[in-house]
């Protein structure tokens, strides 16, 4: 398992730099994050029990149809409305998750599961493309709030980890790790701050910002690993070896990229 995990990023990496600071234009990077939203897609109609092909294939059609609508100049002002309604619906997410599974009496049917993976996917390719079209360091930015946040609660959960973060959803993550990874990504955070030299109130508003993506980058983690065991599944899918499927690869950015991009936009760029 190790030496597939290994393999995978050493493949994928080099893929992911080139794309986002050598490639020529935003296009490879759009069509690259494109095509991992899209087989996002299809393993979430694998977790909601679809099993007909036909309809899984429009499924990803229509997600398809929602990225291409969010790069049409005439209907760009559609992103930040986008982006809010996002946001709301993860606060929604987040009482699914305290409540699981208790919950999943509610949410666990097609008619919220169909608009959620939308609400999901799309939101978040928008969020990453208009971050790198910003500036592909924003985006590394991003990034590195998620890696950190994830590798600091390994650590800190190995080491530390006692008590369980939502034993319901995913009994691995600890209330240490979850704080360990806070640790880690705080200086980070205050490290950019520092280094963009911010006025007062900017500083604040991008450590907030910072923050809640961090936060964000969790719940949306929780999400999938509720969905997935509702499902009976360990994996969103096996496409990169040893890593899992696609959603296994982004859950946390479906939280964390449309809320930093709206906090970007409203605050006209750091």
């Amino acid at each position: 398992m190790l030496k597939e995990r290994v393999l995978t990023a050493l493949i994928l990496v080099p893929i992911v730099i080139w794309c986002i600071f050598f490639a020529n234009g935003h296009i490879p990077f759009m069509a690259f994050a494109g095509a991992i939203v899209l087989v996002g897609a299809w393993e979430w109609t694998a977790l909601m029990r679809w099993t007909s092909m036909p309809l899984r294939a429009m499924y990803v059609a229509v997600v398809a149809l929602g990225l291409v609508a969010m790069n049409i100049p005439q209907l760009v002002f559609l992103k930040q409305p986008f982006y809010m309604v996002s946001v709301g619906f993860w606060l929604v997410a987040l009482r699914w998750v305290m409540a699981f599974p208790e919950s999943a009496k509610i949410w666990a049917r097609n008619i919220l599961l169909v608009p959620t993976g939308l609400i999901l996917l799309i939101p978040a390719w928008a969020g990453l493309t208009d971050l790198h079209q910003a500036s592909a360091w924003w985006l590394l930015y991003v990034f590195c709030l998620v890696w950190g946040a994830d590798t600091g609660a390994y650590f800190a959960g190995r080491k530390f980890g006692k008590h369980k973060l939502a034993p319901s959803v995913s009994p691995g993550k600890t209330i240490e790790g979850f704080v360990g990874g806070l640790i880690t990504t705080s200086m980070l955070i205050v490290a950019v701050a520092i280094y963009r030299d911010l006025s007062a109130i900017r500083f604040v508003a991008f450590v907030g910002l910072s923050l809640l993506t961090v936060l964000a980058s969790v719940l949306g983690d929780l999400l999938e690993s509720m969905v997935k065991r509702q499902a009976g599944v360990k994996d969103s899918g096996n496409i990169f070896p040893g890593h899992g499927g696609a959603l296994d690869r982004i859950d946390s950015l479906t939280a964390a990229a449309p809320l930093f991009a709206l906090g970007w936009w409203l605050a006209g760029g750091f």
